[in-house]
């Protein structure tokens, strides 16, 4: 299963998100961000040079700490190199050996995260509770609908108060899936800032409790699109 995390509005925690979603799906993650990546740094090939032809995708994917990655570069130069035609194909080539695929997004609706999208199973919507990142959501599950691809979950991040809970009810009506809240806590932003997922930096933390539920709502999300892909 390849998963989309995106949400349209820079800052709302897609990189955070992705990263501790794949240690809990025990997924690659692969950082598509090819301007302003946020994942970890890799040692050997990225996918800057998986989209430039200069490396196979499943060269590029290494073990960091206790999640599979595939970085991606940091320069211009590489990003402008990269063919985005090709990241459906690579994406597929990395769920095919791995199974599972956390796909980070870039900011944004425009040509860069339609490839992400169209290349995905499903998509993972991340907001924050104001309404300038909620607009953004819902322009992007809409593009998400044009691309046929289904909205496994949406997370609402820094969650604080009750009426945020009434602000995630609301998403998840409107939005057509359900909703996880995900509480501001600072380990959260101190291990990402480490780069390394929650369950390895603070295994005690109380917002651990929400990445296993949106766990289990995207392995049953993956359950329905693979009855869905059986043949009748």
């Amino acid at each position: 299963m390849i998963l989309a995390v995106c949400g349209g509005k820079g800052g709302v925690g897609k990189s955070t998100v992705s990263l501790n979603l794949a240690r809990e799906l025990d997924a690659v993650a692969v950082d598509a961000d090819l301007a302003t990546p946020d994942l970890p740094r890799g040692r050997g090939p990225d996918l800057h040079d998986v989209l430039a032809g200069r490396a196979a995708p499943l060269e590029a994917v290494e073990a960091v700490d206790e999640i599979d990655l595939l970085p991606c570069g940091r320069t211009l130069a590489g990003a402008r190199a990269a063919d985005l035609t090709e990241l459906p194909k690579a994406l597929e080539l990395v769920d095919r050996q791995f199974g599972r695929v956390v796909v980070d997004c870039p900011a944004g609706l425009a040509r860069d995260v339609g490839y992400q999208i169209h290349g995905a199973d499903a998509v993972v919507l991340v907001t924050t509770p104001d309404r300038p990142a909620l607009l953004n959501a819902f322009r992007t599950r809409h593009l998400a609908g044009e691309l046929d691809t289904p909205v496994a979950s949406v997370v609402v991040n820094r969650a604080t108060a009750d009426e945020d809970r009434a602000i995630a009810a609301r998403a998840e009506d409107e939005l057509g899936a359900p909703t996880t809240l995900v509480p501001r806590r600072e380990p959260l932003a101190e291990s990402f800032q480490a780069g390394t997922p929650l369950r390895d930096f603070d295994p005690d933390s109380g917002a651990l409790t929400a990445f296993e539920t949106l766990t289990e709502r995207i392995e049953e999300s993956e359950r329905q699109i693979a009855g869905d892909a059986e043949p009748v």
